[in-house]
C-alpha cells in the first residue's frame, strides 16, 4: 500500500494527507494559534496503518486570511475528509480548539465523522470558565507579536526538542486568528451538544492539565457512547508531552470503531 505523503493543491493548500488510501482514516484538528505541524508526532506513528488528515484552521497557518467561524472551521474540516478521504469517513481528533471544532464538525456533517477523539476540551466556555477563555483571547490579541511568537518558540523546542518543536515553529504563531477562535467559543455549551450526536466519543486528557482533566468523566457521559482516558504524565498538550500514548489511545479508538458494522 502506498503511504507516501500527499498535501492539498499544493504545498500551501490547507491539509496534509499521509497513509494507505484505503486504510481507516484519522483527520487531526489543531489548536489555538497553531498549525498542522503539531500532529506530526501522530502523523509519523499512525500512518503506515491508516489515512491520516491533518488540517490548518481559519485564521491559522495556510487559512491565516481565512477569518475564524465555528460553522467555517467545521466545514473545513468536512471538506478535507471529503476530499483527502476516499471512504469520505473518518475518526475526528482535536485538541483544545480542534476539539470543540470537532463537536461542530460531527453536528454539522454526520455523514463523515465516525468517531470524535476530544482532547484537552472538556469544559464549557461558559459562566466561570468564560472569563479564562475571553482572557486568552485578550492576551492574544494585545500581546506584542514579536516577543510573544519569540516565547512560543522558545518554549516548543527547549520542551520538546528540535524534532517536534522546529515543524511548529516553521508552520507559524497565528494569534490573531488564535484570539477570534476563543472568542467565537464563548458561550456555547458543547457538553450539551454531545448527547445530540450518535458517533462514539473518547474524551481524552492530560491527567496534568488541571483545567480539562476535570470534566472529562462529565463529558464522557453526556455523550451517547462515550468513555474518558487519562494520559498520565501529560498536561493540556498530550499529543506532544506523551505522543506515544496519545497515538495508542487514538489507535485502538479507530480500530475499534472500524470494526463495528
Amino acid at each position: 500500500m502506498n503511504t507516501a505523503a500527499t498535501t492539498a493543491a499544493t504545498p500551501s493548500g490547507p491539509w496534509t494527507a499521509v497513509g494507505p488510501a484505503d486504510a481507516p482514516a484519522i483527520v487531526f484538528v489543531h489548536g489555538t494559534r497553531l498549525t498542522r505541524a503539531a500532529w506530526w508526532p501522530q502523523l509519523r506513528r499512525l500512518s503506515g496503518r491508516y489515512r491520516c488528515v491533518a488540517l490548518d484552521l481559519p485564521g491559522h497557518g495556510a487559512l491565516a486570511g481565512e477569518p475564524f467561524t465555528l460553522d467555517g472551521a467545521a466545514d473545513r474540516v468536512g471538506e478535507a475528509i471529503a476530499a483527502a478521504v476516499p471512504s469520505g469517513r473518518a475518526v475526528v481528533v482535536g485538541l483544545s480548539l480542534g476539539g470543540y471544532v470537532a463537536v461542530e464538525a460531527a453536528g454539522r456533517h454526520p455523514d463523515r465523522v465516525a468517531g470524535l477523539v476530544l482532547a484537552g476540551c472538556s469544559a464549557d466556555p461558559v459562566g466561570a470558565m468564560a472569563g479564562p477563555f475571553r482572557g486568552l483571547a485578550r492576551i492574544l490579541e494585545i500581546a506584542p507579536r514579536g516577543p510573544l511568537d519569540a516565547l512560543n518558540a522558545a518554549f516548543f523546542r527547549l520542551r520538546y526538542g528540535a524534532p517536534v518543536g522546529d515543524p511548529i515553529v516553521a508552520g507559524g504563531f497565528w494569534s490573531d486568528g488564535g484570539a477570534a477562535a476563543v472568542r467565537s467559543l464563548v458561550g456555547i455549551r458543547f457538553r450539551e451538544r454531545l448527547f445530540d450526536l450518535w458517533v462514539p466519543v473518547l474524551v481524552l486528557n492530560g491527567a496534568l492539565d488541571p483545567v480539562f482533566h476535570p470534566g472529562g468523566v462529565e463529558w464522557a457521559a453526556s455523550a451517547r457512547r462515550g468513555r474518558h482516558v487519562v494520559i498520565p504524565r501529560a498536561m493540556h498538550l498530550s499529543n506532544l508531552d506523551r505522543p506515544g500514548a496519545f497515538a495508542e489511545a487514538v489507535a485502538s479508538f479507530t480500530d475499534e470503531i472500524s470494526r463495528q458494522p
